[in-house]
């Protein structure tokens, strides 16, 4: 299972990634290049972490698993939220997080993205 300190270390470990509070001073938003990857809400049990996903793959999660519901405030369509209530496999958590890290590096600026792969932490 997760808690606050393991999922922002997981999120903070993605190359080039920052974490902000732009919303409120409860919602932990974390960043590549200057946009979303997560957002994870540091209060309240169970924790929640809204990730980007593949619209398709997105459909096939929320099908599978309830602790995994449509966006929560966001695009239901390209974002899901996982309810971290012990239900779901770690490792399911862990591949959400990065492939949504992934989505992002993938629509960010060539220069940006060869940035993050040198290692200078892009934007």
């Amino acid at each position: 299972m997760h808690d606050l300190d393991s999922l922002r270390t997981l999120l903070l470990a993605m190359p080039g990634a920052e974490e902000s509070f732009p919303f409120d001073a409860v919602t932990l938003v974390a960043k590549v290049g200057g946009k979303m990857f997560a957002l994870l809400a540091t209060t309240g049990t169970p924790l929640r972490l809204s990730l980007k996903v593949d619209p398709d793959y997105g459909e096939v999660l929320r099908a599978t698993f309830p602790a995994i519901q449509p966006g929560y405030y966001l695009n239901k369509r390209h974002w899901v939220t996982l309810t971290l209530d012990g239900s779901l496999d770690p490792a399911l958590v862990q591949e959400l997080i990065d492939g949504s890290y992934q989505l992002v590096v993938r629509g960010l600026p060539r220069a940006v993205r060869e940035q993050l792969a040198a290692g200078d932490g892009g934007a």
